[in-house]
């Protein structure tokens, strides 16, 4: 039986980690992981927080002083579009996956956020997972120009295929 992917979710807020969160959470991972070619197992580890906690690690890993919604975390640095490829040297040697990184999402972002676009927080919750997901896999949306067009595509692509659609 081929390896699946490991996505462990944890909290350090209460009741983040609920079992329908963690569910969208996984199944937006894989689904993204699908999408952009990942043969490879993998684990993503997620860790759902307050504003108060991203701030403090947004701090801590990048010297920004403010909270925001998303943060990842990538282990290498792979070329958009291009998934990792399939090397013994990657992974793990105690568990077989190649660890892509972390990714940190605040829970009052989703909320928030959710509630400014008009959108469920099921969907603003699966799009920041599925954004982190892309930036573990070397995407990138800094310029105005064609990565963060490519991003954008790639991440309403994998948002219709979970069927969480704008509107």
């Amino acid at each position: 039986m081929a390896k699946r992917h490991y996505i462990p979710v944890t909290a350090d807020v209460p009741g983040a980690a609920s079992e329908g969160n963690c569910a969208l959470i996984r199944r937006a991972v894989r689904t993204a992981l699908a999408l952009e070619g990942v043969a490879v197992p993998c684990e993503v580890d997620v860790l759902l927080t307050n504003d108060s906690g991203i701030h403090k690690i947004n701090l801590d890993m990048r010297n920004v002083d403010r909270p925001t919604d998303v943060l990842s975390f990538p282990e290498f640095e792979l070329a958009p579009g291009e998934p990792p490829p399939e090397a013994d040297d990657l992974a793990d040697p105690a568990t077989g996956l190649v660890p892509l990184g972390d990714m940190v999402i605040s829970m009052e972002r989703v909320k928030a956020q959710a509630k400014e676009y008009g959108h469920t927080n099921r969907r603003e919750l699966a799009y920041l997972t599925v954004h982190s997901v892309l930036h573990l896999l070397g995407y990138d949306h800094l310029d105005e120009g064609p990565q963060k067009a490519q991003m954008r595509e790639r991440e309403e692509a994998i948002m219709a295929e979970l069927g969480l659609v704008r509107g």
